[in-house]
């Protein structure tokens, strides 16, 4: 499998982040890309209603991480960043 590109992989990982912003947004919340490290690492900021919920970790692992990972493989780890 070809390596992607820096910007590439910056687009896939948008795209990941627009599939999932509805679900954010329909709870009152949203998410912004901070940055990819390393080309395998994304951090993002969880924002609105996110921030303190009691689920935002799942919702990082099982939702967010995973949606980032269908569009972008290579991405190991999606850590929040606390704002």
């Amino acid at each position: 499998m070809r390596k992607m590109t820096t910007e590439e992989l910056r687009l896939n990982v948008e795209k990941a982040l627009d599939e999932i912003r509805p679900f954010l947004q329909s709870d009152g919340g949203d998410i912004s890309l901070l940055s990819i490290e390393d080309d395998n690492l994304v951090r993002v900021q969880l924002e609105g209603a996110c921030v303190g919920c009691s689920v935002n970790q799942m919702t990082l692992k099982s939702g967010v991480e995973m949606t980032i990972k269908k569009y972008a493989p290579q991405i190991e780890h999606v850590i929040n960043v606390e704002g």
